[in-house]
């Protein structure tokens, strides 16, 4: 299974933040579209970085709390890890393990497309494990699977 065909049954509007907004108004935007990392794009609607829950539970426990003058930039992750709408769910799956990380930005053109989470990723495995099942009972019944699994 590719990304594109993970994107395609997703919203397709990511939820996404300016780098001088402040970090209460991500946090506000994670928690009223119960998500937890939004990609962070510049004027021009280019990719220059993304913040999560961890990055925002790191500024507050470092600074003894939500500064009110703290921006999004202060705190995101700049050094991204992306993927593109053709890459195969394995790989991502094991960029994510590698990297101890939840979610990955996917672009094209350079530009944002979507972004893939471990629960997409984990949603799309078990998809293929079930189609997989499916025809394997198929196959060993000889004929269509009656349901049982």
């Amino acid at each position: 299974m590719k990304v594109k065909d993970v994107l395609s049954g997703k919203s397709q509007v990511s939820v996404t933040i300016h780098p001088e907004k402040s970090l209460r108004a991500a946090m506000g935007l994670m928690i009223d579209n119960q998500i937890g990392a939004l990609p962070v794009l510049c004027d021009d609607g280019g990719l220059v970085g993304i913040i999560t829950e961890r990055d925002l539970f790191r500024y507050c426990y470092h600074n003894k709390g939500l500064d009110s003058a703290a921006v999004v930039a202060d705190t995101m992750t700049q050094e991204l890890i992306v993927g593109v709408p053709d890459d195969d769910i394995d790989y991502i799956a094991r960029i994510i393990t590698k990297n101890r990380i939840r979610h990955i930005p996917i672009v094209k053109d350079e530009q944002l497309v979507g972004i893939i989470s471990i629960g997409d990723v984990i949603k799309a495995r078990l998809e293929d494990v079930s189609v997989t099942n499916r025809y394997l009972m198929e196959y060993i019944n000889g004929g269509p699977a009656l349901g049982l699994f």
